[in-house]
């Protein structure tokens, strides 16, 4: 199997060199210094689970230039989406599949607008990993896991076929039959945690022994989940309580993505986080005032440091 990753950041940077060292034709799409360091330094993985130095790796700018795939990985940041998606649609027309590991729940919808509905399986991951420096990905915890599913709930030849084949990399991975709301279970773990890590500039250990914290942590969760609820999504009412008790077993210093990029002065994802929770409980009727605080407490940082 012929596998794209595009995004080879913390997210396609970790897995793909998984797939790869356990001999998977693997070929990344990044830019920049960080492209250029894999070129010529080869991909580092630095992790107490499964570091990696790969050599050799096949990484090239642009999605036109992967040639053919079987498989197209999307682990870009969420404002790329689009972009991206109008690029792989030779691709997706040529038989490929795609699968997004990216934050958030309209990711795929994004994807369908410009691709073949058939084409997209859904995908999410749970990691804590970024780029230390050009060429090297740094991998923190040992959490690593996958989780795809088909959107009609069938357990399709595909997803299982990219489930064993991540096994057999290492990688913690499963398939569900209810993807959409292993996606929402995410976002009211995910929503909290960028929201509070990174408005506190805190990693996660303080933040949950605090009970003033943790209160609000369970707060910013639980209008996820009321905002999924009113969307239609069967999601538990005990699920904020089993997503705090999560957070109890991550590593103290733990924290999102977000809260890294926010400390490095780059873009954020907060449109499509507690901005995206927002947006979503206005078009339903649904009250969400804690995540319209911390949207706004961040809204100067969306577009990196201000001047």
């Amino acid at each position: 199997m012929r596998i794209a990753i595009i995004g080879a950041g913390g997210v396609g940077g970790y897995f793909g060199a998984q797939l790869a060292a356990n001999g998977e034709d693997v070929v990344f799409v990044a830019r920049g210094a960080h492209g250029a360091a894999i070129r010529e330094h080869g991909l580092v993985v630095t992790s107490d689970v499964h570091p990696q130095h790969l050599e050799n790796v096949t990484v090239v700018e642009h999605p036109e230039d992967i040639g053919e795939a079987d498989l197209v990985v999307v682990a870009v940041k969420l404002w790329d989406t689009d972009d991206v998606a109008k690029r792989l649609v030779p691709l997706i027309a040529a038989g490929a599949s795609i699968v997004s590991l990216q934050n958030g729940v309209l990711k795929d919808d994004v994807l369908r607008r410009h691709v073949s509905a058939a084409g997209v399986f859904g995908g999410a991951c749970y990691i804590s990993a970024f780029i230390e420096r050009p060429g090297v990905i740094a991998h923190h915890g040992a959490m690593q896991r996958i989780v795809v599913g088909e959107y009609d709930h069938s357990r399709s030849a595909r997803v299982v076929d990219f489930v064993e084949r991540c096994k057999a990399a290492g990688i913690d991975a499963d398939v569900s039959d209810d993807i959409e709301r292993v996606l929402w279970e995410k976002y009211v773990f995910l929503v909290g945690m960028s929201a509070l890590t990174s408005a506190t500039r805190l990693p996660i250990g303080p933040i949950r022994s605090n009970p003033l914290a943790r209160r609000l942590l369970g707060e910013v969760m639980g209008e996820v989940l009321e905002v999924g609820r009113a969307r239609g999504v069967d999601l538990d009412p005990g699920l904020v309580d089993e997503r705090l008790a999560f957070v109890d077993t991550v590593a103290p210093t733990m924290t999102a993505s977000m809260a890294n990029d926010l400390a490095e002065g780059r873009r954020l994802e907060l449109p499509w986080l507690s901005g995206g929770v927002v947006d979503l409980a206005d078009q339903l009727g649904v009250d969400a005032p804690v995540n319209r605080t911390i949207a706004g407490l961040l809204a100067p940082f969306v577009d990196g440091q201000p001047a």
